[in-house]
């Protein structure tokens, strides 16, 4: 039980599956998911190589049965970073898993101890180099904003992810659950999350980062949920997390081309990638709207030439 964690609220079971309710899951989905080559199975919600290994044989048994040969592309999982060893990875890859992510959450070690993880910054290395060298696409977690984290080591911690280089990310900013410890200690006053202002910069700025680094962010921000709107009791959910970030990193991409090409009438066209448009003008047009307020006009003009999170001149 970390900080941070109440399971039954983030996965939004109350229950764990049994591998008939797994196979009842996979069969539906595979009959009414057009594309089942192009999908994975996921076991979320826990540390999935942590559960009692029958069990976890069970499950990949009955989920392996979909893998394949026009069925579902492959398993992703997810688990700690000191719960991988050669044992393991072996079995994962004989039941078709394909994708392991690790919830490395930070790479200081005393916030990892502070935050009752469990591991260190060693084991998340330690375990990344075991899983590439069993092929296996490797993802990391990456949580904003814990008890005795710091703006410093948060970017510590992206560098960090940047030198493992993994081909996924995921970028959760802290949300603090009733029952948890860091609720007790937001209510003692010994926690003080960061200001929101602060996670969003940091959030946009990894974002950014681990898109020129060629890592995929595949989650930004925690899935929208009944669950966690319930049991919130601080932090930083936002159900278009993701959104807000991106709409930042354009607002500083548009400053900066604004600083260096100043015009008399304030009126500007800017080229962006088509399908990033909406990004730049800002939820809500809060981009636009931000640069009027400050007396400039700004339209944003789709080119294919210009790559996610820049900005050019119209051609």
């Amino acid at each position: 039980m970390c900080s941070f964690c109440n399971q039954h609220t983030i996965s939004g079971a109350e229950k764990v599956p049994s591998a008939e309710e797994v196979r009842e899951i996979c069969e539906k989905a595979f009959n009414e998911i057009r594309c089942p080559e192009n999908t994975e199975i996921a076991f979320f919600g826990g540390s999935f190589t942590a559960i009692p290994r029958d069990y976890m044989i069970q499950l990949l048994e009955t989920a392996y049965k979909f893998v394949g040969d026009g069925k579902f592309h492959g398993i992703r999982i997810s688990t700690r970073p000191d719960c991988i060893d050669r044992e393991v990875l072996e079995l994962l890859k004989k039941y078709g898993v394909t994708a392991i992510e690790l919830g490395a959450q930070s790479m200081n070690d005393d916030v990892l101890e502070a935050n009752d993880r469990g591991h260190t910054s060693d084991d998340v290395f330690n375990a990344c180099r075991l899983i590439r060298e069993y092929g296996f696409e490797l993802g990391l977690q990456m949580m904003v904003g814990l008890y005795k984290s710091t703006e410093k080591i948060e970017f510590e911690t992206v560098d960090d992810i940047v030198e493992i280089r993994p081909d996924t990310v995921r970028i959760y900013p802290v949300v603090i659950l009733k029952g948890t410890k860091l609720a007790e200690l937001l209510e003692s006053d010994e926690y003080k999350p960061f200001e929101s202002e602060t996670v969003f910069d940091i959030c946009s700025v990894a974002l950014m980062r681990f898109e020129y680094e060629g890592i995929k962010v595949i989650k930004c921000g925690l899935h929208a949920s009944e669950f966690v709107e319930r049991d919130m009791v601080g932090g930083f959910y936002h159900p278009a997390f993701r959104e807000v970030c991106e709409s930042l990193i354009y607002r500083w991409r548009t400053e900066e081309f604004i600083a260096y090409n100043e015009h008399q009438d304030n009126i500007y066209r800017i080229a962006v990638n088509p399908s990033c448009i909406s990004k730049a003008v800002g939820q809500k047009k809060s981009n636009v709207e931000y640069f009027r307020s400050r007396g400039i006009e700004i339209k944003f003009i789709g080119d294919g030439n210009i790559p996610v999170y820049e900005v050019g001149e119209v051609k």
